[in-house]
Parts: structure tokens; C-alpha cells; sequence
């Protein structure tokens, strides 16, 4: 990129007061930070089977059950690797036989490879659309397993979760970038697993797992059923461990720890209402003014499926890569569009810890610098 491109200097009124725009690893909160430092050295570094940490654990898994008002039976199960990991772990102790696949994108992709790759399991049934658009899985005698996305994060497409109609069998939905920011009814699922790097202001390296009764049945029959599991992706130790508030292995403590700050935040502001409401707020801004300009319009056409987590935005007339350099000159960072995407765009992180009035002093920077670049 120029020396020219870099060197466009923002006025201060055009610089937000956080300039992390990123889709993951996200804007991490300052309150968060602040408040485990302040933890000295009572936290970080002790064991996590004790109390300390444990406690933590309990706030997690409490935190989440009452974010997303879990009925009764529902259970948070936790382990390490995020949820790369969690499709392994899936494969081997979720699904007896065959899957069903809703493909949007490059990650809902990633899950269908695991489970045509495992020599345990049936090729799976995949239901694959175009980038930018999304679609529905129906039911299938042969599947018992249904994989849904609610968010795919390469895309900026957002999915209704719901029950395939007639479907008889486990429902799992990737919820990664998406829990937390979107609604979601958890009658409609068995599995809503998800990392906290993403709408919970986080870290990487963690899985979470919202599962019902009969996903609970399901861990315990495939367990039970004689197949090899590696151990640090058995789902039944996964059970086990979060029933005593603790992981199988040792757990990033910094990553426990924010993610119980910012769910305690979250329920503090009103819960899963109100993030709701704030992304909700947020993608009106950056569609809003995508739609208002002739240089931008919204990567995805059909409004309902537009993510109000994560925007993407195609530009035309100025270059995709100028602008996030730019930017990036400037303090505003991670707006770069999904590498395999292969779209003139930018895409940038609508998570409830983002303000909303960043992103509309983001969009008037954008003007800015397409102006300085044209």
C-alpha cells in the first residue's frame, strides 16, 4: 500500500472512542481488563480445582443459562479448543450415524468437512448455498443430527433458528458469533455451542455448549454405545467436569474470567434483550448509511438475512484494501473483509460490547477517506 494511503490523517472528531471493529478476536472491554487486574494475585495463576476459579466457572455457566432462559433439564457444558474442537467432539460422542448440513459459508462448511471425513460416520446430507444468501435444512430419515448455523461469520448472513418441520433427531446450531447478539428460542435446539471471542468481548480458546435433555441422553448412548473417543473431546467428560464447575485440562483463567464479566455485564444492562436491541441499533447505522451511498451497498441482498453482528459491505470505485489500510493508519482496525471471500469490502463487527456511536463515526470516517482517495 502507498506511503500516501497511510499517511491520511483523520480529524479527532472522526477517530471513535475504541477503534476495534474486528470480527473476532473482538473488541475485549476495558471494564473487563481493568476488573481482572484487579483480581491481583487471588486469580491468575491458582488451580483450576478450586474454589476461585471454580466460582467463576459456576458464574459462567449460570450466566449463560439465564441469558438465553434455558428450561429446565438444559445444561452449559465447557471445554478447551473453542469451536474448531467442538465439531471434532461433536462428530464422535453427538452423532450415531449420519448428519444433515446447512453450508452458508466457510465455516458452517468446516463442520460438514469434519463429518465427511470421520470413517465412523455416514457422508452427511449437505445443504449448500451461495455466499450472501441462506437457507433451511429438511427433514431426513436417514439423519440424526442436524447442523445449523445462526451466524455465518465469512458471510454476514444470519439464519432464523428453527426446528426442521417433521425433523426427528438432535439439532446443533454454531451460535459463535452470533450467541449473544442474536435472538434465539432455545425450544428450537438441542445444542447452541459457541466460543467468547466473539459477542462476548472475549478470548479464544474456550467452547461453551447450551444442551438439552435429549442432547444429554444422546452424549451419554454414544458414550455408552463402545466407540473410541480421545478423552479431551469426549463429551461425557465434558459433562462430568462442568457438572463440578471445573474442564477436563486446564483452562485459560484470563479467557474464564472475561467471559464471566461480560455476561454479568450483559445481564446487568437487561440481558439478552437488550444486547439484542443494541445490535439491532448498530446494523441500522452501517446498512443504513451503506444503502445512502453510491460507493457502498450491503454484500447481502435480501434484508432479513443481513447479520446484525457482523456487516459486510461492498464498495465500488475505491479500493477495499486502500480503505482498511487507511484505517488502519488511524487506529481503526480488523474491518478487512473474510480472505476467501475474495469481495471488494469491508466487514465489520456489530457486538454488543461495540458502541453503536462508534460505528456511526466509522461510517462518516469511511466517507472521509473515500473522498481522500477518489
Amino acid at each position: 500500500m502507498s506511503d500516501a494511503t497511510t499517511e491520511i490523517r483523520l480529524p479527532a472528531e472522526l477517530r471513535p472512542g475504541d477503534g476495534r471493529f474486528g470480527s473476532g478476536p473482538s473488541k475485549v472491554r476495558t471494564e473487563a481488563l481493568t476488573a481482572l487486574a484487579a483480581t491481583g494475585p487471588g486469580y491468575m495463576g491458582t488451580s483450576h480445582r478450586r474454589d476461585g476459579v471454580r466460582g467463576v466457572v459456576h458464574r459462567v455457566r449460570e450466566g449463560i443459562a439465564t441469558l438465553f432462559g434455558l428450561p429446565d433439564g438444559y445444561e452449559v457444558l465447557l471445554g478447551n479448543g473453542g469451536s474448531t474442537s467442538f465439531w471434532d467432539a461433536l462428530a464422535f460422542g453427538m452423532i450415531e450415524q449420519r448428519s444433515a448440513h446447512l453450508v452458508i459459508g466457510e465455516f458452517s462448511s468446516k463442520f460438514a468437512a469434519v463429518t465427511r471425513g470421520a470413517p465412523f460416520l455416514a457422508d452427511p446430507v449437505v445443504a449448500e448455498h451461495a455466499p450472501g444468501t441462506r437457507g433451511v435444512l429438511t427433514a431426513d430419515g436417514s439423519v440424526d443430527l442436524y447442523a445449523l448455523i445462526h451466524n455465518e461469520t465469512s458471510t454476514g448472513v444470519m439464519t432464523d433458528i428453527a426446528r426442521p418441520e417433521g425433523a426427528v433427531g438432535i439439532v446443533a446450531v454454531d451460535g459463535t458469533s452470533g450467541a449473544g447478539g442474536l435472538r434465539i428460542d432455545p425450544t428450537q435446539f438441542d445444542v447452541y455451542y459457541f466460543a467468547p471471542q466473539k459477542s462476548f468481548a472475549g478470548d479464544g480458546g474456550l467452547w461453551l455448549a447450551c444442551c438439552s435433555p435429549a442432547a444429554v441422553e444422546r452424549i451419554e448412548r454414544v458414550r455408552g454405545s463402545g466407540r473410541w473417543i480421545p478423552p479431551s473431546l469426549d463429551l461425557s467428560i465434558a459433562l462430568e467436569n462442568s457438572r463440578l464447575d471445573q474442564t477436563y485440562n486446564t483452562p485459560a483463567l484470563a479467557t474464564l474470567f472475561l467471559l464471566a464479566d461480560t455476561i454479568d455485564w450483559m445481564l446487568d444492562q437487561g440481558g439478552l434483550a437488550w444486547t439484542t436491541q443494541r445490535c439491532d441499533r448498530s446494523a441500522e447505522i452501517v446498512y443504513g448509511w451503506a444503502e445512502d451511498r453510491p460507493f457502498a451497498s450491503p454484500f447481502v441482498a435480501e434484508p432479513a438475512a443481513r447479520s446484525h453482528v457482523t456487516a459486510t459491505i461492498d464498495f465500488t470505485g475505491v479500493e477495499g484494501d486502500a480503505l482498511c489500510a487507511a484505517l488502519r493508519a488511524n487506529g481503526i482496525v480488523d474491518v478487512e473483509p473474510y480472505r476467501k471471500l475474495g469481495r471488494n469490502q469491508l466487514r465489520i463487527a456489530l457486538f454488543p460490547a461495540i458502541e453503536p456511536d462508534d460505528l456511526t463515526t466509522l461510517t462518516r470516517a469511511i466517507d472521509y477517506l473515500v473522498d481522500a482517495l477518489t
